[in-house]
């Protein structure tokens, strides 16, 4: 799964609009899935940081906690309702969402973007 954030890293780079969304967005947040966590680092809109967990030491300031066939379903090309957003994950409860909650909606086109970066594409589809 650590491979998947890798790529989201990569393809960041390759993305002005979403680095220009996130220019104030330098935070760490965890992504839990089944009990894996993973460590995303952002300095200014870039992740600079992909660390598998756990770790007691590191501080992040929100959460996506999910399982693994949800966050599948999640990136497919085209997902089911419920499974497009990080939001609708939560809302059939196959998601939650902790911490610093306020920071998150401050950068949840960003955030939400980013995750999404690791979709699987279908001619015509971005």
């Amino acid at each position: 799964m650590i491979d998947r954030f890798r790529e989201i890293e990569a393809r960041l780079k390759d993305q002005p609009h979403l680095l220009r969304l996130g220019r104030l967005f330098s935070e760490t947040v965890l992504v839990e899935i089944e009990g894996e966590e993973i460590y995303l680092t952002f300095d200014k809109g870039q992740i600079t940081s992909v660390m598998a967990g756990p770790s007691r030491k590191t501080p992040w300031r929100f959460a996506l906690r999910t399982d693994a066939d949800a966050l599948e379903q999640f990136w497919q090309a085209r997902p089911a309702p419920g499974f497009h957003d990080i939001f609708g994950l939560a809302k059939i409860g196959r998601g939650r969402m902790d911490g610093d909650i306020l920071c998150l909606v401050k950068n949840l086109r960003f955030f939400k973007e980013v995750m999404a970066l690791a979709r699987h594409t279908e001619e015509g589809v971005a």
